[in-house]
């Protein structure tokens, strides 16, 4: 064994010991944080998530141009694996090589050396997207454009002083590759620079190894303090992500623990090991801030800044409770107030934009909501205009002041049964609060029950029975009162034996399918344009052409789109209209941009910034649509506002599904 050998040794102990006690420290932080939370279910599942999540990088090549680049990077260093075990094994000794492996030693040396220049390729570009073309989503305070350029800067050396070390090599032995080594750009790098055999390339053999494996080690042992603490733990969020395919399905409070104090989370301990750890995962790409509503408005949420300051406040306040030292002027900070305002919290739409284009699967919602009920159900902090839309819940069963006697009012003429008068129906028609009361809704209600008149479906509604379904108390942090609405409906639907359920708010859609499951209330629902479409395709609705051309744009509702993933249904039903032209906004589907009334927001008034509707209905005026289509009562109701405020009004119509498929029904 050389003298080197030894120098590497201790050099590779130190490095890993070092290495093992950063990480340890940062297990043991995100421990710190007490709420449970049971990730280990559906492992299978979960590695797949990973592969197609992590591995393939599904998310990231949304953005295109980045995704690629990242792609480059991730893969480059997944594939330089089995160069940097080669060259750890070297440092305990030295003449050991991989040439033993056949087949598999040129796969590894000809992937060397070409994702070596990719990687060095996606770097400058990298390089460049920051500091030159400088990129909005990109920018970041001075400490993150310094982390950022070292880290990039130090991939970029770790692949030079790779192709400097085999080009040095190969040079070392007179240009001639071992067997099955395939290295052309490395011959190409070692004629160019060195002579055949020559003492120089010798020396810079050796130079290039230690720089390329010191260059590892630093690498290594920066990422725990680095926002690139990513490259260490993204794999491991996008395992432990939520597998539920209708996400963010708001996790229960127990109401009924006595022992608990504090509701919620005010700061780091009562959050839970999985939302430290998006903490530590967030990469500060700024995807979920670019496309979030609230920031697109020029309000103050930025859902990066959220994971962060979770991130930050871990990093100040965990070593301080592990090692149980009481720093009062730490210790009375907390995450909310200190960190991140009330304000922020308040400007969430709960949209789910931010979760949809994470590239690794942070789940700032989750988080949101735990900050927000500890605002309502402990502190009583909240903005003084929501005391009348809880008191009116309570006492109401509806957000709005409206009288509960009244919430069938809408379907007089019809001749509609409830449930108590025959509840032998096929389906029950859930009507939702705003389909009961507000004076432009009830005609899209009254427009589907005709359509399911028409189409002889046997459907009944609850009538005075109906009860808000609790979604817009339980997203601005009212669970109590969000649970005592929940239990109440299931209660009542339990009466009856409700198996099937059609709504037109894809708030009751998405509570009553997903969330009532946790109180014990499993039905099958549907979503008012599904049972439309179905209708269609077995031809129980017959449709006409229009007279005339029309063209339609079609607003994605976030809680029927990104929340469970119906997009197909309302367009395929517009597109059966003859002489109909569905054009889509620039965003659309997936990355739909919300209309601003979710989250609560539809009964908070906007302190700041722009107005979120107003952006959206400037995109979809920009369309040339004379009719814009839309599926959910928030969303009309936002539409409708932002036509009035660009006077398109007399011009554009805003119309639901329903009363587009009514009008050219038979």
């Amino acid at each position: 064994m050389e003298s080197k050998n030894y120098i590497f040794i201790l050099i590779f102990l130190i490095a890993l010991a070092t290495f093992i006690w950063s990480t340890r420290k940062l297990i043991i932080y995100m421990l710190v944080a007490k709420k449970q939370d049971d990730r280990f279910d559906s492992i299978g599942k979960r590695l797949l998530t990973v592969w197609k999540v992590g591995f393939l990088q599904a998310k990231l090549l949304r953005d295109p141009a980045a995704g690629i680049l990242h792609v480059f990077i991730f893969w480059g260093f997944v594939l330089f694996l089995f160069a940097v075990i080669e060259a750890v094994i070297q440092g305990f000794y030295s003449p050991f090589t991989l040439e033993f492996a056949g087949y598999f030693y040129s796969a590894v040396t000809i992937i060397q050396d070409v994702f070596g220049v990719l990687v060095i390729l996606a770097v400058l570009f990298a390089l460049y997207r920051r500091f030159i073309q400088r990129v909005a989503r990109l920018e970041v305070d001075g400490a993150g454009k310094l982390d950022a350029a070292l880290i990039l800067v130090l991939i970029l050396l770790v692949c030079v002083s790779m192709f400097g070390q085999n080009a040095s090599l190969i040079a070392q032995k007179h240009f001639m590759l071992a067997d099955k080594e395939l290295r052309p750009i490395s011959l190409i790098l070692g004629k160019m620079f060195f002579s055949s055999g020559s003492n120089l390339a010798s020396i810079f053999h050796e130079i290039f190894w230690w720089i390329h494996i010191l260059l590892i080690f630093a690498f290594l042992n920066y990422l725990p303090y680095s926002k690139h603490l990513h490259v260490l733990t993204s794999l491991l969020n996008t395992f432990f992500a939520n597998l539920d395919s209708k996400r963010n399905t708001i996790k229960a409070l127990n109401l009924e623990d006595e022992n608990v104090e504090v509701y919620g989370a005010p700061d780091i301990e009562h959050l839970s090991w999985k939302q430290i750890l998006d903490g530590y995962s967030c990469t500060e790409c700024g995807r979920c801030s670019a496309d979030c509503p609230a920031a697109t408005a020029g309000k103050s949420l930025s859902p990066m800044k959220i994971i962060v300051d979770i991130r930050h406040r871990t990093a100040e306040k965990a070593p301080l409770v592990v090692a149980g030292i009481n720093d009062h002027e730490i210790m009375e900070k907390t995450l909310v107030h200190n960190y991140i305002t009330d304000l922020e919290l308040w400007e969430c739409t709960t949209c789910m934009a931010c979760v949809e284009e994470c590239p690794v699967m942070i789940e700032h919602l989750d988080s949101i909501i735990d900050m927000r009920r500890n605002l309502v159900l402990t502190e009583s902090q909240f903005p003084s205009n929501l005391n009348s839309v809880f008191k009116s819940i309570e006492t109401n069963f509806t957000p709005w002041a409206f009288n509960q006697n009244d919430r069938a009012n809408w379907a007089e003429g019809l001749n509609i049964k409830t449930m108590s008068e025959d509840s032998n129906g096929e389906i029950l028609f859930w009507v939702g609060c705003a389909g009961s009361f507000d004076e432009r809704y009830k005609k899209v209600s009254r427009a589907f029950a005709e359509l399911m008149q028409k189409a002889g479906v046997d459907f009944r509604i609850l009538g005075t029975e109906e009860k808000c379904n609790g979604d817009t108390a339980r997203r601005l942090g009212n669970e109590y009162l969000a649970q005592m609405m929940i239990q109440e409906n299931i209660a009542t639907l339990n009466k009856y034996s409700v198996k099937k359920i059609v709504t037109a708010c894809p708030h009751c859609f998405h509570s009553l399918g997903n969330e009532y499951r946790q109180f014990g209330g499993n039905y099958e629902v549907i979503h008012h344009t599904q049972l439309i479409q179905q209708l269609i395709n077995f031809g129980k609705i017959q449709l006409t052409s229009s007279d005339k051309n029309q063209t339609v744009t079609y607003h994605d509702s976030c809680y029927l789109g990104r929340y469970n993933k119906i997009y197909d249904d309302p367009r395929n039903s517009l597109q059966k209209i003859g002489n109909v032209n569905l054009v889509e906004m620039h965003r659309n589907k997936s990355r739909g941009f919300c209309c601003g009334a979710g989250g609560g927001r539809m009964f908070l008034e906007d302190e700041e910034g722009g107005r979120i509707n107003e952006e959206r209905t400037r995109e979809a005026l920009e369309t040339g649509a004379l009719t814009i289509a839309s599926a959910c009562p928030f969303c009309m109701t936002m539409m409708t506002d932002g036509v009035k405020v660009f006077n398109k009004n007399d011009e554009v119509a805003v119309k639901d599904i329903a009363e587009i498929i009514l009008e050219f029904s038979n």
